[in-house]
């Protein structure tokens, strides 16, 4: 992967080869046991941060099982968001766990830092992500709690789009995934770096398509 390109948050996915025409219209019931998992998970994640905040401030480092318990929350909630309306892009109903699991279609993994900034700690959750923060507010809506969005904005109007393209042609506009793919990638990316779990600012790009670049 080029080093110009390369983004420690790396974001993949696959869509479904056949996609049901009138399944997306009943996900947000589907997925009602695993938001209010992700609810509590999110608690956690907040909580945990702060710890990892202090340990980033005095040693410089994250603290290695808070760093995989909160790429895990992030993970299973790119999971959900790619079988609801962050995506609609597959019928296979995300699995209960914060591992990875390489067989479903939508999956995420962040580097582990082998050093963070101390003093970057103290500012770039906040004042250095303002710029992205209204991006990804265009993005994703409203609806907003470090990356994880339910529906709204720009992805969710674009997958309530493939989807209703889906219920009439029976297909998913593969240049729709293309774009709904590169903005929930621009959102995980400052989710990762507004939670402390990289340094390299997130890049003002679109990459669009399934893959990252290189993968």
């Amino acid at each position: 992967m080029s080093a110009t390109l390369a983004y420690p948050v790396h974001v993949n996915a696959r869509m479904d080869r056949r996609l049901s025409r009138w399944l997306w219209l009943v996900k947000w019931f589907l997925a009602i046991p695993h938001y209010v998992v992700l609810a509590f998970l999110w608690v956690a994640f907040v909580l945990m941060s702060v710890v990892a905040f202090f340990g980033i401030l005095f040693t410089g480092h994250y603290p290695r099982g808070i760093f995989e318990f909160n790429v895990g929350v992030l993970r299973w909630t790119w999971r959900v968001q790619y079988y609801t309306y962050g995506a609609l892009a597959t019928d296979q109903y995300p699995p209960f766990t914060l591992a990875d699991v390489p067989d479903y279609p939508a999956r995420l993994d962040i580097e582990y830092p082998a050093h963070l900034s101390r003093g970057l700690v103290l500012v770039k959750w906040w004042l250095l992500a303002i710029p992205h923060y209204l991006i990804v507010g265009v993005f994703a809506g409203g609806t907003v709690v470090l990356g994880w969005h339910i529906a709204g904005g720009l992805i969710g109007l674009l997958a309530v789009i493939a989807a209703v393209a889906l219920a009439v042609t029976g297909r998913y506009p593969k240049s729709i995934y293309d774009l709904v793919m590169g903005l929930n990638r621009w959102v995980l990316r400052v989710a990762a770096y507004a939670a402390l779990m990289t340094d390299k600012y997130p890049p003002f790009r679109l990459d669009m398509g399934p893959h990252e670049v290189g993968e």
